[in-house]
C-alpha cells in the first residue's frame, strides 16, 4: 500500500504524487540513498516547507513515506528487528526545511530508541535542490551505563553518495554490540581479519623499494600486530587522492571485497591525513589504520618498562592529537584489537585540551627519565669506559648479539620489533678491558616521526655513543634498501658522522653457493658473522678493540715522588693497568684518551699502544 502519513492536510494532489513516486525509487542495497532520491526529497521540502521522511530496508526498498511540519516529522510505526545485539533492518531518512543537515537530539534518541540501520537528516538548500548535504549517524556499542552510543557523519554530498557502502557500516555495528555484550564476545575469538592497501605513485625510483616490496614488509607488520592479512591491493596513480588517497573506484571495489570476506579493518601502505582516514572509514564500513598507527600498535604491544610506555604514549597522543574530532567507529574504541591497545589512555573521546595537558606530563617525565640517563653517562664518562650502541633495521638480530656477546637473556624472537626498550649490559673485551653495549629499537623504513620524536631520549645513547655496530641481516633481499633505511634514520637524529662498522649477520641463511660472503669481507671496516651460531665473533670482537684503541693510548709513566698529586690525578685521568713505587718515583700503566696524552708527554718512558 503506497500510503502517505503524517500531516498531508493542504497538500495538492501534484505533491501527494511525488511524495508516492518515492516508494518508486530504486536504492541500490548498499547505498545509503541515490543523489536522485536526495535530490527529489529536497525539492519536495523545498517546495512544502516541510519535513518529509522515508524508511528504506536493507534491500534498498522504500518501505514508508511520511510527511510532518516545518521542524519535526512523526516516524510511523513499521515491523523493525529487534535483539539486543542487531539492529533494526531499516534505516530512516528525512529532511530539514531550515538547510541545517545536523542531527537533533531528537533525532539521535530515534536512533538509539528504535535501533535503526542509520539516522540520515539532509540539509534542504532551497535554490539547488541537488547541492543539499546529508548528515548521519550510527549507532557504535553501548558505554558503561549499557546505553547505546552513536557516531555521526557528514556533511556528505550527493557525489560522496555512490561510495559510502552501508553493509559494511551495518555489520561492524553490529559487531561492536555483540562484543560488549557480556554473553557474546565470539568476535574475540578469532583475529583480525585484514586487507592491505599500497599505492605506486608519483616518478619511477621515488623509492628504493617497490610498492609489491613495502606491501609485503606491511604484511610482516600486520601479522606481528595479530591480524589474519586476507588481500593485498595495489593501485598506481599519477598522484594519491586527496580526499580518499585511493582511487573512488578502488575504494568500492575494497567495499565490496570487505563485505564478501567478513574483513574487519584495511590497512594503508602510507601515512593518511585525517580527512582520509574518516572519509575511507566512512566509505569501507570498516575500521581504517595507516601504517604510521600500525606501527604505534606494534610499539604499545611491546614496551615493557616505565620508559618506554611512556614513550609510545607519548607517540600514541602526538599522533591522534589531529585525528580526535570525528574518527567514526574507531573513535570510542569499543571492539579493541589492532590500533587501540596502548599502555596510556583508551578513551580517545577525551578533547584536545585534555591530550595536550597529558602530553605535557609525559615529556616532563621523559626529561626526568633522560636526566638520570645523562648522569649514567657521565660517570662513564668519568671512569672512561667506552661505550658502543646497536643499531639497525628491525629484525636484524641485534637482540641475539647482544645476548651472545654478554651473555644476557634479552628476549629475542624472528619477528619485527621483538624488543622495543633499551637494553645496556658489560661487554669484556679481549684486552681485559670493558665496555658497555647498548641494544637500540629497531629501525624501519618511514619510521613514524613520532616515534623518533618521544624516542629521542632513548636513541640519544647511540648520539653519546663511541661506536656504532650497524647490524645488517645480508639473509632479506633487500638488505641493502633497509641498510639505506637505517643511515636516513641515523642522520635524522644526527650521528651521521660516529665511527660504524658493518657487521653483516645471518650469513648462516646464505646459500652455500652465493658467494655473497666473499664479496662482503672486501667492504672496509666490516664483519659477517652469525650472531645464533657464533660464527665471525672472534673477529668482530678484535676490530671493536682496535676501533676503541684508535681513542685511546697505554703509556707508561714514571712520576717523581716530588709530584704525587699528579700520580694520584692519574686515577680520575684514565684507567691504571699497573702502578709499581721504585726509587726514582711511581711508576704507572695507564690507558688514556688521545687527547689526555699529551699532558703526561714528560713523564713518558714507554708506549704500547
Amino acid at each position: 500500500m503506497r500510503e502517505i502519513l503524517g500531516k498531508v492536510d493542504g497538500l495538492k494532489n501534484t505533491v501527494l504524487n511525488e511524495l508516492e513516486q518515492l516508494y518508486d525509487q530504486e536504492i541500490p542495497d548498499w547505498q545509503v540513498l541515490t543523489a536522485e532520491a536526495l535530490e527529489k526529497m529536497a525539492s519536495i521540502t523545498a517546495a512544502i516547507n516541510r519535513e518529509v521522511n522515508i524508511y528504506v530496508d536493507r534491500h534498498g526498498k522504500v518501505v514508508s513515506v511520511a510527511v510532518g511540519d516545518s521542524s519535526t516529522v512523526t516516524l510511523p510505526d513499521v515491523d523493525l528487528r529487534r535483539g539486543r545485539n542487531r539492529l533494526s533492518g531499516v534505516r530512516c531518512i528525512h529532511t530539514h526545511p531550515g538547510g541545517d543537515e545536523r542531527l537533533s537530539g531528537i533525532d539521535l534518541s530515534a536512533l538509539r530508541n528504535n535501533r535503526y540501520d542509520l539516522m540520515a537528516a539532509i540539509g534542504v538548500n532551497k535554490d539547488d535542490p541537488a547541492a543539499s548535504k546529508l548528515d548521519f549517524a550510527i549507532i557504535t556499542g553501548r558505554n558503561g551505563n549499557d546505553q547505546l552510543e552513536v557516531q555521526e557523519y557528514g556533511p556528505v554530498t550527493a557525489r560522496d553518495l555512490d561510495v559510502l557502502f552501508l553493509p559494511n557500516l551495518i555489520t561492524t555495528a553490529e559487531k561492536l554490540l555483540a562484543a560488549e555484550d557480556k554473553t557474546e564476545r565470539n568476535t574475540d575469538e578469532r583475529p583480525e581479519r585484514a586487507i592491505l592497501v599500497g599505492m605506486e605513485y608519483g616518478r619511477p625510483g621515488r623509492t628504493l623499494w617497490t610498492a609489491e616490496d613495502s606491501l609485503q614488509e606491511l604484511k610482516q607488520l600486520a601479522e606481528t600486530a595479530g591480524a589474519d592479512v586476507v588481500a593485498l591491493f595495489n593501485q598506481k596513480r599519477p598522484k594519491p587522492d586527496p580526499g580518499f588517497f585511493i582511487g573512488r573506484g578502488k575504494v568500492r571495489e575494497l567495499a565490496l571485497f570487505a563485505q564478501q570476506e567478513d574483513i574487519d579493518l584495511a590497512v594503508f601502505d602510507e601515512e593518511l591525513s585525517p580527512a582520509q582516514e574518516r572519509n575511507l572509514e566512512r566509505a569501507l564500513g570498516i575500521k581504517v589504520l595507516d601504517r604510521t598507527a600500525l606501527i604505534l600498535d606494534i610499539f604499545a604491544q611491546r614496551a615493557r618498562t616505565n620508559e618506554g610506555k611512556l614513550q609510545v604514549e607519548l607517540a600514541q597522543l602526538q599522533y591522534s592529537l589531529p585525528r580526535i574530532m570525528g574518527q567514526g567507529l574507531t573513535l570510542s574504541r569499543l571492539g579493541g584489537g589492532i590500533g587501540t591497545r596502548g599502555p596510556g589512555e583508551t578513551k580517545l573521546e577525551t578533547d584536545r585540551r585534555v591530550i595536550r595537558d597529558r602530553i605535557a606530563y609525559i615529556k616532563g617525565c621523559i626529561d626526568k627519565v633522560a636526566n638520570v640517563r645523562q648522569l649514567h653517562r657521565t660517570n662513564r664518562l668519568r671512569n672512561r669506559v667506552p661505550t658502543i650502541s646497536l643499531v639497525g633495521y628491525t629484525n636484524a638480530g641485534k637482540s641475539t648479539l647482544l645476548n651472545t656477546l654478554t651473555q644476557a637473556d634479552v628476549y629475542a624472537r624472528d619477528q619485527l620489533f621483538a624488543t622495543l626498550d633499551p637494553t645496556t649490559r658489560q661487554l669484556e673485551l679481549p684486552d681485559k678491558r670493558e665496555a658497555i653495549l647498548t641494544d637500540t629499537v629497531g629501525f624501519i623504513q618511514r619510521l613514524p616521526h613520532q616515534l623518533v620524536a618521544a624516542f629521542k631520549s632513548t636513541l640519544e645513547e647511540t648520539v653519546e655513543a663511541d661506536l656504532l655496530l650497524h647490524v645488517v641481516d645480508v639473509s632479506h633481499p633487500l638488505y641493502k634498501e633497509q641498510s639505506s633505511a637505517v643511515y636516513q634514520v641515523l642522520e635524522e637524529v644526527g650521528v651521521k658522522d660516529k665511527p660504524i662498522l658493518t657487521v653483516f649477520n645471518k650469513i648462516d641463511k646464505l646459500p652455500p653457493d652465493s658467494g655473497l660472503p666473499e664479496q662482503l669481507r672486501a667492504i672496509p671496516e666490516s664483519v659477517c658473522i652469525s650472531a645464533k651460531q657464533g660464527t665471525g665473533l672472534d673477529e668482530l670482537m678484535d676490530l671493536i678493540m682496535e676501533h676503541l684503541q684508535m681513542k685511546s693510548v697505554e703509556l707508561e709513566l714514571l712520576i717523581p715522588y716530588s709530584e704525587s698529586g699528579k700520580a694520584a690525578r692519574l686515577h680520575t685521568a684514565g684507567t691504571i693497568l699497573k702502578e709499581e713505587y721504585l726509587a726514582e718515583g711511581t711508576r704507572v700503566t695507564v690507558r688514556l684518551d688521545i687527547s689526555e696524552a699529551e699532558a703526561w708527554q714528560p713523564y713518558v718512558v714507554g708506549q704500547k699502544s
